[in-house]
């Protein structure tokens, strides 16, 4: 009787821990809660679609990670990391000095220029001569507003905005002169048929490696190593599979892992 006993608590302690295994959190991957095409997007059905989606959907599948696209509010979303509300920020974030002072990072996984873009019947250029006497819009919280607000002294405003849309209709509609963004990003505005009616490129700016980072990378707490570890993994081996180049193909015509050339 003891053995059938003992038998049967053994038993019962491997399904436990099985369903333990079973039911193990997803790892919650925060975006921003607004369309950032090509990266990140809400389809019509509301599901989150892009570059950046496909790319942390590898991530997680190589790594066996069972990971749900959860959307923040862009200028709360590293205190949602801090707070677990989410667990990984997949969302065009900058790797810089000043957010590993609350936050780690993992390896780069892409890196574009940033970009000005203006109205189309205005020549200028990129420089902080150029944005002397200008409103120049920017999305808040961003690298691109750290930027802004340090080189273009002489504009007569940095506007911020809560959405890089909102930046980018402000602009359509001749509230601004300029706005600085990631140049893909603000690619994607000026090949719409709202942006190609108003809007061009200007040119990239200056590089800043102190503001603007070496690229972007997944945004992970601190204390959460193993995450981080398997993260950097899983980069790894879809850079070396092919995985990375087959999703990328799909949305662009040039290396988005180091960058397109900065030119006009």
């Amino acid at each position: 009787m003891k053995t059938v006993l003992k038998t049967f608590a053994a038993a019962l302690l491997l399904g436990v821990a099985a369903m333990g295994v079973a039911k193990a959190d997803p790892v919650k991957i925060g975006v921003a809660a607004e369309p950032y095409p090509p990266f990140t997007s809400p389809d019509a059905s509301g599901k989150w679609v892009g570059w950046e989606i496909d790319f942390i959907d590898a991530v997680c599948a190589e790594e066996k990670l069972d990971c749900v696209i959860t959307p923040v509010a862009w200028d709360g979303i590293i205190p949602a990391l801090t707070t677990k509300k989410i667990d990984v920020i997949a969302s065009s974030m900058s790797i810089t000095a000043e957010r590993k002072k609350t936050i780690d990072f993992s390896d780069k996984y892409y890196n574009t220029p940033t970009a000005i873009i203006g109205p189309k019947d205005q020549k200028f250029g990129p420089a902080p001569a150029d944005l002397k006497g200008k409103v120049v819009g920017v999305q808040v919280s961003t690298v691109h507003a750290v930027y802004a607000k340090k080189h273009f002294t002489e504009a007569s405003e940095i506007k911020e905005y809560q959405t890089q849309d909102e930046a980018n209709q402000d602009l359509a509609a001749g509230r601004l002169d300029a706005v600085q963004a990631d140049s893909i990003a603000l690619g994607e505005f000026l090949k719409s048929d709202q942006g190609k009616a108003c809007c061009d490129l200007k040119g990239m700016v200056a590089p800043d490696d102190d503001v603007l980072g070496p690229g972007v990378g997944a945004g992970v707490r601190k204390e959460d190593t193993d995450l981080k570890d398997k993260i950097n993994a899983g980069i790894k081996a879809i850079r070396a599979n092919g995985k990375y180049d087959e999703i990328s193909k799909k949305y662009f015509d040039f290396d988005i892992y180091g960058g397109p050339t900065q030119s006009n």
